[in-house]
């Protein structure tokens, strides 16, 4: 059966892959038939009802799906296709209690239009009381005003923004696609006001917004029975985002002042825990650690479902990692009897860090720990013109699902999405690094994204 899925006109890179994770997650077949970025509609082929609500149900970035009733580039089309796919069908729905809507994308008609529009479905023979609340069901009118060359064309009215915009039209100006459909169920995206920034107990200037949190958790298929582990967990937003989708999660960060928050009350939870406890979420909560990928105390196995991260981009500060500069071991400390590494606050030694070093860091500590088909959602920040642009870092034992960019003007970041393959897979390697991971000396040397940053902007940031 086609169904139509409604997005939001935000995040557009981010919309197909979201839901073809989703796909994977919820074990559903799922076709693609038409997606455009410039448009809010994506028109799909799903097995029944049953799987459209279990796709839907979890997709942030939609707003809802229609089973679709007919389609066209006018009106007298629609009401062709209408015919053909649905007229077996309206006696199921002709003393039910009903309402119809009509929505316009990048257009508008006044509200006698929408009335006529409205009536001009007759044809349908729907009995029942009209409703607008506790109705049975909701039929809808959805016209799109835009067309995909009209949108990516450049005009007066247009701006480079983060998200391409479409282009306004007058009132009176026909549109150029048609759908009408059933609505059958709304996604996800209600959790992003659950889990807003704003209402949350405990955060920080690095914590990342509950959108862009929940998104990537439905990249690396979040899901009830996996774990899944934050390298870089600060003040927990990954974690909190797998957690709502019911996995369990863990963290760990080089500062542990980060994750653990001011030394609370006797027997009150602080820090990310505050976080877990708010949205009712303790027991998907494992545990959290001071430790960076090369110090991990980690099994070296696959034991990881998922990992999700955003590694510091070492813009504001160098980066760095546990160890001291020399590489010698520093004599132990003591403190009234106790060694200072065993006290509260204790912050260990560290030395700087290369920005390649940590990116394959990363992708090799997910090889080891990933079960085969487990997944590493990484944000990874880029200049954003052709020629400052980094190489996705590869690695042959994992495949590259999906690359979402997120665009800031001078700078933008990128969601990455890998699986585990299997052993004896490898992945296509034809492009990569060819840097030696650890040149340089200071921050700039061992950074190529701080200087593209410095060069393009005057201000800095995580």
């Amino acid at each position: 059966m086609e169904y139509l899925i409604r997005f939001a006109q935000v995040h557009e890179t981010f919309r197909r892959p979201e839901l073809e994770a989703l796909a994977t997650v919820t074990g559903v077949d799922l076709e693609i038939i038409h997606y455009s970025q410039y448009s809010p509609y994506c028109l799909v082929r799903l097995p029944d009802e049953a799987a459209a609500r279990a796709l839907i149900s979890r997709c942030i970035l939609a707003k809802d799906i229609y089973e679709l009733w007919g389609q066209g580039a006018n009106y007298e089309e629609v009401y062709a296709d209408v015919r053909r796919r649905t007229q077996a069908r309206w006696a199921e729905y002709r003393d039910v209690s009903f309402r119809f809507a009509v929505d316009c994308f990048a257009g508008k008609r006044s509200q006698a239009a929408k009335t006529d529009i409205i009536q001009s479905f007759s044809f349908l023979g729907f009995e029942g009381p009209i409703r607008m609340k506790d109705v049975d069901e909701e039929f809808a009118v959805l016209e799109e005003y835009v067309s995909d060359v009209e949108a990516k064309a450049p005009t007066a009215t247009t701006t480079t923004t983060t998200e391409p915009s479409p282009i306004p039209v007058d009132e009176g100006q026909e549109p150029k696609k048609i759908y009408f459909g059933r609505w059958v169920a709304l996604s996800g995206r209600h959790a992003i006001s659950k889990y807003d920034l704003k209402k949350r107990r405990y955060i920080s200037t690095t914590s990342m917004d509950a959108e862009l949190s929940l998104v990537t958790a439905n990249m690396a298929l979040a899901a009830p029975g996996k774990v899944f582990f934050d390298p870089f967990v600060g003040t927990g937003s990954f974690c909190v985002a797998a957690a709502h989708f019911g996995a369990l999660t863990l963290g760990s960060d080089i500062d542990g002042r980060s994750f653990r928050g001011r030394d609370p009350a006797p027997g009150k939870p602080t820090g990310v825990m505050l976080n877990f406890e708010q949205y009712g979420l303790k027991s998907k909560f494992m545990d959290t650690f001071t430790s960076d990928l090369t110090h991990t105390p980690l099994l070296n196995r696959p034991i990881l479902d998922g990992i999700i991260c955003d590694p510091p981009y070492g813009v504001r500060e160098g980066l760095r990692v546990l160890g001291t500069r020399d590489g010698r071991p520093r004599e132990p400390r003591f403190v009234d009897g106790v060694p200072a590494h065993q006290l509260p606050g204790f912050v260990a030694p560290r030395k700087p860090y290369g920005f390649e070093a940590m990116l394959n860091d990363i992708l090799n500590f997910a090889a080891r720990s990933l079960v085969t088909d487990g997944r590493l959602s990484m944000w990874m920040p880029t200049a954003s013109d052709e020629d400052g642009e980094l190489a996705i870092p590869k690695h042959p034992n994992l495949e590259v699902i999906s690359v979402s960019v997120q665009s800031f003007g001078n700078w933008s970041r990128r969601l990455i999405t890998y699986k585990r393959l299997p052993e004896g897979f490898v992945s296509d390697m034809t492009v990569r690094r060819q840097k030696v991971d650890d040149e340089g000396v200071n921050a700039d040397d061992l950074n190529a994204f701080r200087r593209m940053y410095f060069t393009r902007n005057k201000g800095g940031e995580n």
